[in-house]
């Protein structure tokens, strides 16, 4: 079995880098005010990817930290994923011409699937769906909102639209450090044919390695999204890559 993929998270506030606790805006914790240089170091510290969220957008349902996402782009060497706010063809289209490598399609998900299934026609291989999940029921407008549509469900409307991969956050667990919901992501993997990336809770090596362990029996989990748990030392980048090579 092949490593899975560590995909460390910017979190952008007002420009700066951050970590929220279940979501709660008001729950955030600056690690930083220059993510360009977040950027250059997670990838200088073997990182292959970056997963880069517009909190700010995610509630105004457009994109807030250009000038923020745009320093990481710049800095970049390795491919981007880009979510929050971006809920429109065209903003997608635009981000994708500015260098970002996948978007993360989450609230819109829910709302207009077939803007996803569109976007995953018109941009092969570049679209992610963001699923955030609020005790197994899907969350919206930056987790302002929770649905009466099971993450499952969800997952499966896109089953065939050939997105890249699924990202599923359990909120509860999100930036909590008390490690993912292995169960839940399991069972979704299981459902789907879709690459699943786990995200939520994180908070030392072993929980990656509990993952890696699960990966094993359930291969459709292609990684994981780690925030807080790096961003305070409690593992670092070659611990979490080494964890999950396996």
């Amino acid at each position: 079995m092949r490593a899975l993929t560590l995909y460390p998270a910017i979190d952008l506030k007002g420009g700066a880098c951050v970590r929220l606790r279940r979501g709660e805006m008001n729950q955030a914790t600056v690690y930083g005010d220059d993510p360009g240089a977040q950027a250059a170091a997670w990838q200088e510290a073997g990182c292959r990817w970056l997963h880069v969220v517009d909190l700010d957008g995610a509630f105004a349902g457009r994109s807030v930290n250009a000038t923020a996402v745009r320093a990481i782009l710049a800095a970049a060497r390795v491919p981007v994923q880009l979510g929050g706010g971006i809920r429109e063809l065209a903003s997608i289209e635009a981000w994708l011409a500015e260098g970002v490598t996948r978007v993360i399609l989450g609230s819109v998900a829910a709302k207009n699937p077939a803007l996803v299934q569109e976007a995953c026609r018109v941009f092969p291989g570049r679209i992610a769906v963001g699923i955030d999940a609020r005790e197994g029921f899907v969350a919206t407008e930056g987790w302002a909102e929770t649905s009466s549509l099971s993450a499952e469900a969800l997952a499966l409307r896109f089953e065939d639209a050939g997105a890249a991969a699924i990202i599923f956050t359990d909120i509860g667990r999100d930036g909590m450090l008390g490690g993912l919901n292995l169960d839940a992501t399991a069972v979704l993997a299981r459902a789907v044919t879709t690459p699943v990336i786990a995200s939520g809770g994180v908070g030392s090596v072993d929980d990656l390695m509990a993952l890696r362990a699960v990966a094993v029996e359930t291969p459709g989990i292609e990684g994981v999204i780690v925030g807080r748990a790096l961003y305070d030392g409690r593992v670092t980048p070659a611990e979490a890559l080494a964890a999950l090579v396996g």
